[in-house]
């Protein structure tokens, strides 16, 4: 048994969604779910009785926050637009195409082609506005496949993508060493994913580099925004400060708790966000582009109805993220927001 491909579970598409804009129009927003990788046959078979490696396991329902709210209080520019969220069950951000001996399937890249060629079929290619968004390990798939989401439709169509926390960075952890390379050359190799990313891309440096999405948003063509917590939480967990690198357990309380962390431990976290901004510098000179980088210790925020546009959500400049990612969007202002 493998990871097996995923069911397309869409709302009934509607070509004739009303906008602001007092005329029918066919919008669309389409979200990656996220859920991590798998770098080894044992990770991976252990993904394979979860929701995260089988359709089987899928749950019945997912709640639509932030982004995908049918609430205009809760999400004022993409609340009347049809939303779609495509379960992530491959284990490599939709890059995956092979197969393993121990009856693994990596099909990654025909996943994401099959769920855009079903949702075109129901409908889709009529949009005459689109978003190509995801979270986590999703928004990390978004940065992989936005050119490809926006070579869909045809030329004169608003498509544009939006990665939340998808800016895994190659960082160097507290041991000095660089775990989220190991992991990704693990998921690189594991997935053939080198068979589907950049070729450009690929003819410069090894994939494995050209897994981490700060050398890759420099050969996207289509619109982006990067939405992401200079702090991200996952990356100090699971990247920066990992029990492996931290084996006398001297970054736990700051884990846990950030008032807790001490001047060192903030100055080596102060230098995670200075890499982020640098690996962004050449983006954010781009007016197509968009940029909202707040202090927030999080992970994933244009679907969490408190992050996206409620009383308290983060803000940059008197900017909520959805005014921001809406503004952004329909060309109303430029937007290289910075905390």
């Amino acid at each position: 048994m493998g990871f097996n491909s995923a069911r397309i579970n869409a709302e009934d598409l509607d070509p004739l969604s009303h906008n602001n804009a007092d005329i029918d129009e066919y919008l669309e927003v389409l979200c990656m779910k996220g859920g991590g990788w798998c770098n080894d046959v044992e990770s991976c078979n252990g993904r394979k009785f979860s929701h995260l490696g089988s359709s089987k396991y899928f749950e019945n329902e997912i709640p639509f926050e932030g982004i995908l709210s049918n609430k205009q209080d809760e999400n004022p520019d993409f609340y009347n637009w049809n939303r779609v969220k495509v379960r992530y069950c491959d284990g490599g951000s939709f890059t995956g195409d092979g197969y393993n001996k121990a009856g693994l399937y990596f099909r990654g890249q025909r996943i994401f082609e099959a769920a855009m060629e079903e949702l075109m079929s129901k409908g889709m290619q009529y949009a005459d506005q689109a978003l190509l968004a995801g979270c986590s390990a999703g928004g990390l798939a978004v940065i992989h496949h936005c050119d490809e989401f926006a070579a869909f439709f045809p030329r004169g169509r608003r498509v544009k993508c939006l990665a939340d926390a998808g800016m895994f960075l190659d960082a160097v952890d507290v041991a000095g060493n660089r775990t989220l390379r190991s992991f990704f050359r693990g998921v690189v190799r594991l997935h053939r994913s080198s068979r589907t990313l950049s070729r450009k891309c690929i003819s410069h440096i090894n994939p494995t580099s050209c897994f981490f999405p700060q050398n890759m948003i420099p050969l996207i063509r289509t619109p982006l925004f990067i939405l992401n917590s200079a702090y991200d939480t996952w990356q100090v967990l699971e990247s920066l400060a990992t029990p492996r690198a931290d084996r006398q357990g001297v970054w736990t309380k700051c884990k846990r708790n950030y008032a807790f962390c001490n001047g060192n431990q903030m100055k080596f976290l102060q230098g995670f966000r200075n890499q982020m901004l640098n690996e962004l510098s050449s983006f954010s000179k781009s007016r197509r582009n968009g940029l909202f980088i707040n202090s927030c210790f999080a992970h994933c925020q244009a679907e969490r109805k408190d992050a996206w546009y409620a009383g308290n959500s983060p803000e940059i400049g008197n900017k909520k993220i959805a005014t921001a990612v809406g503004d952004w969007f329909f060309d109303r202002s430029k937007i290289q927001a910075i905390d």
